[in-house]
């Protein structure tokens, strides 16, 4: 089984962080091909930035020249989702809603803990679109950027931490999920902190999709993401082929 791991951002190193926790939740036999977008911003932190991430991975995805069985989208509240759903006949699985959905096998609520405080919107939007939001308890921001997560680790560990306590102890979330592609590899500095479980979404979305390929599962087309109907797109530079993995 083969499965694309997409960073939302043109970040090199935090790909390989989140292809490396991608990797540690594969199961045996499934090979994790971690992607960096064709183009984009370095980190994805409001919606200009987060519906361009969505046509990049969408036109990486298109560019990839291999079989694949199964596609992540490794960004936490970012748009594109139903696009590559639309253009895939393979399962496309969001970390937001993978790991919401995993939260809520395990507490009665979760609790997000994220980056920035502006893009706390987005993933209560992400996550009320996907049907997920009753659930959850709180979607608090860290305040440390995106790049901030790899330039002082032991800072973001403080700040997550703190934000998930708080979740834990004011709004009474029972689970706490990691709202930022980039906290992968922090889960368990965490859940020692908390004694709450920890959900990462990149690791949760690999096991909902090995969990999909095995079962023979995939995106319906009946209506909402059957293929677009062919027509001509005017002045796009990335037409198909124009792109070079």
């Amino acid at each position: 089984m083969r499965i694309l791991v997409l960073n939302v951002n043109t970040t090199e190193t935090m790909t390989k962080s989140i292809g490396a926790e991608a990797a540690a939740a594969a199961s045996p036999g499934t090979e994790i091909i971690p992607l960096t977008p064709l183009f984009g911003a370095e980190s994805v932190e409001g919606n200009y930035e987060s519906y361009l991430a969505a046509i990049a991975v969408m036109e990486t995805v298109k560019a990839y020249p291999e079989p694949f069985d199964a596609v992540i989208q490794a960004g936490y509240g970012e748009h594109g989702r139903e696009g590559l759903q639309e253009l895939l006949d393979v399962p496309v699985v969001d970390i937001t809603e993978a790991a919401a959905a995993t939260a809520m096998y395990l507490g009665h609520k979760y609790s997000v803990v994220t980056t920035l405080d502006r893009t706390v919107p987005l993933i209560e939007d992400r996550l009320k679109l996907a049907g997920l939001l009753d659930r959850c308890a709180s979607v608090r921001a860290s305040g440390m950027s995106v790049l901030g997560l790899e330039e002082n680790p032991e800072a973001a560990v403080r700040a997550i931490t703190e934000q998930a306590m708080l979740a834990v102890q004011e709004d009474r979330a029972e689970v706490i999920c990691l709202g930022c592609g980039g906290m992968a590899g922090l889960k368990d500095s965490i859940a020692d902190r908390t004694g709450a479980p920890v959900v990462d979404g990149v690791a949760a979305a690999v096991t909902v999709a090995e969990s999909l390929v095995r079962m023979g599962l995939s995106t319906s087309k009946v209506r909402t993401y059957a293929p677009g109907r062919p027509k001509l797109f005017r002045n796009w530079p990335f037409a198909a082929g124009s792109l070079q993995h």
